[in-house]
């Protein structure tokens, strides 16, 4: 019996995605990924130096380092040659952290999520991930098209946190907001223009799951995504210029959260 059209391009997407790979560069994000059990390596490429400074990390990882002269390097790993790669690059798989559910109910650290509509730079998304790990949230949640993919710049601007922090990209962001909804959590969108504040807003929801949603520089959320969202909230501002970049508001969201939920909002 012939698949339906629909079963075989799933199973295409899935081969596909098991086939792709990608270089992460620089020594903090080469040893954090070669220490992580979660991670399929492929090739790890390194100078003398790195590699003495990778020792241990390598003896972890299992990888047979492919040793080369620094003045070669660039020849020998596909990223870009402004990459500060500090002498090392080991080619991975994408992480997996399984199902949006399982992740959101179970996970580690507190029932706190962080969703992102289209926000597509590496660097803010990797700042992002970078704060989720420090006040605890359970994931970052973004959409799988339109969205920062993992990359090596993107890692080494997490520093690290892209092995620990959950990002998980869903097929469809607002699928996914009433999925939350339906297991119990309020999603709070960031919006300069709402009335309420996000200290308010977290102080009337006592300890209850959150979902921050923030949206790219300059066009915000989304409608479709604006509708979903329980609530819309600003973060307050004093003087003339009130607007920080989605990596800050992120930051400053995920520290009034993670108080509320250690036991108390903050005056944000």
């Amino acid at each position: 019996m012939k698949k339906p059209t629909w079963v075989v391009e799933k199973e295409r997407q899935k081969r596909a995605a098991a086939a792709e790979t990608l270089w992460l560069f620089g020594l903090h994000a080469v040893r954090d990924a070669l220490t992580n059990p979660r991670r399929r390596k492929h090739q790890l490429v390194v100078t003398k130096n790195a590699g003495d400074k990778l020792a241990e990390a390598i003896a972890v990882g299992g990888v047979e380092p492919q040793v080369v002269d620094p003045r070669k390097f660039d020849a020998h790993v596909p990223i870009d040659p402004e990459s500060v790669h500090q002498g090392a690059a080991l080619e991975v798989s994408p992480l997996d952290w399984g199902r949006l559910d399982a992740v959101a109910i179970e996970g580690e650290g507190a029932p706190l999520l962080v969703l992102l509509d289209r926000v597509t730079d590496p660097h803010n998304v990797g700042a992002i991930l970078r704060s989720a790990e420090v006040f605890g949230a359970r994931a970052v949640i973004a959409p799988r098209h339109h969205s920062a993919p993992e990359t090596g710049a993107l890692a080494k601007t997490a520093s690290g946190a892209l092995e620990r922090q959950p990002y998980l990209r869903v097929t469809n962001l607002s699928d996914a907001m009433a999925e939350l909804q339906r297991m119990g959590y309020v999603l709070i969108g960031l919006d300069g223009a709402a009335e309420q504040t996000l200290g308010a807003a977290l102080a009337g929801l006592g300890d209850r799951p959150v979902g921050l949603v923030l949206g790219a520089e300059g066009p915000g959320l989304r409608e479709k995504t604006r509708e979903t969202c329980d609530l819309l909230v600003r973060i307050p501002y004093a003087g003339a210029f009130g607007s920080l970049n989605v990596s800050n508001a992120a930051a400053v969201s995920l520290y009034a959260a993670s108080t509320r939920v250690a036991g108390g909002a903050g005056a944000v």
